[in-house]
């Protein structure tokens, strides 16, 4: 009898535990209202709807009082297992999922303050990354002139001060979806001790030696971090 390799699944992992201190409102903001639904329902439909995931994962604190409201039923499964930190929160839920995936299966993190991803973003990808040894992230290269602060301005209200100018040659914003292999993202954020050091998962695979590919993005897909970028990403949902 012939054996053969089971082709590689592409799963969708959606850290939604934190409270999101700096947007300043009454709840988690991965619920709050935009475009008519909650920003986390976005995230979750932009997955559904691509052909190519598999499956939809959640990860939420275990006293979450709204992911059931928010989250269908169908291909959707919540894993109650958040921690303090995003590291934690996605390194509980692979060691949950480890009896469902197998170990060269994809799995793609995606923020779930990030609403406007597409489906055409998690194809281009899918499909630029395919079969890299390391695996890959969304990203955009900076082009604005990049500046790094110093000491105070003259008057406090003015604030910091320019120490020098950066070279933007080789820069890119890191976005998400970030795509790594189970076992290869599951041993890299194991390896992982300081949840300050590693911002993102990329961080964790890079600490290895690894050097993921960059997969330019678009800016439709934002992180929405303070009040001020709700309306961008209105605009954006608005258009797509």
């Amino acid at each position: 009898m012939t054996m053969t390799v089971q082709d590689p699944r592409y799963i969708a992992l959606i850290p939604a535990a934190g409270v999101g201190a700096r947007m300043a409102a009454n709840g988690p903001k991965q619920y709050m209202a935009i475009g008519g639904k909650p920003m986390l329902r976005h995230t979750i439909d932009a997955f559904r709807a691509s052909p190519l995931i598999t499956h939809v994962y959640v990860v939420v604190s275990a006293g979450d009082p709204h992911i059931d409201q928010v989250a269908p039923g169908e291909g959707v499964t919540v894993l109650r297992c958040g921690g303090a930190s995003r590291l934690e929160s996605v390194r509980n839920a692979l060691r949950q999922l480890g009896e469902v995936l197998d170990d060269h299966d994809w799995v793609l993190v995606h923020d779930a303050a990030r609403p406007g991803l597409t489906p055409a973003l998690i194809e281009k990808l899918i499909t630029t990354v395919g079969e890299h040894a390391v695996g890959g992230l969304l990203a955009l290269p900076v082009v604005d002139t990049v500046k790094r602060a110093g000491g105070s301005g003259q008057a406090a209200a003015v604030g910091p001060s320019v120490a020098a100018s950066v070279a933007r040659d080789g820069l890119w914003l890191a976005q998400t979806p970030q795509m790594f292999r189970y076992r290869l993202l599951g041993d890299a954020l194991a390896a992982a001790t300081d949840a300050s050091i590693i911002t993102d998962d990329a961080s964790a695979v890079e600490a290895m030696g690894l050097s993921p590919a960059l997969v330019e993005g678009h800016p439709c897909n934002l992180k929405v971090t303070l009040p001020a970028d709700i309306r961008i990403a209105e605009m954006y949902l608005a258009a797509s």
